[in-house]
């Protein structure tokens, strides 16, 4: 009787180890679609997803797939680069129904490749 009750104990916590790496394997922690957050849960998502960008390295592509289309877009061609930067909001200010520039971070593209974020970004976006 007691082997009996531990090799099915045994069998148990091996279906429950393939169960539970089989959700952890498929199921994916970030949302699939932005269009489809609240306002709230996309600020938050915007965030997170931003503060683990890097300099460089990101393609201005990625960034639409991942994030959407931004808040609000600003671009202007010099005679050796393009720039644009993107505005996704990331912040709460008023509940006007309307987003603001001060409710979003800003991330300048240059030649569509990542070179900067934030307010400092876009001050040297407008300088240049």
């Amino acid at each position: 009787m007691n082997k009996k009750v531990t090799f099915r104990i045994l069998i148990a916590v091996v279906l429950y180890g393939i169960f539970a790496a089989g959700i952890w394997q498929y199921y994916k922690d970030t949302p699939q679609d932005v269009k489809n957050m609240d306002w709230d849960e996309r600020e938050g998502y915007n965030r997170q997803y931003i503060a683990k960008l890097k300099l460089d390295k990101v393609n201005i592509d990625l960034v639409f797939k991942d994030l959407g289309n931004p808040d609000i877009t600003e671009a202007k061609k010099s005679a050796d680069a393009n720039y644009q930067v993107l505005f996704y909001r990331t912040q709460h200010r008023s509940s006007d129904g309307i987003t603001t520039q001060d409710e979003c971070t800003a991330l300048l593209f240059e030649n569509d490749i990542l070179i900067g974020i934030g307010e400092s970004a876009y001050n040297d976006y407008k300088s240049k």
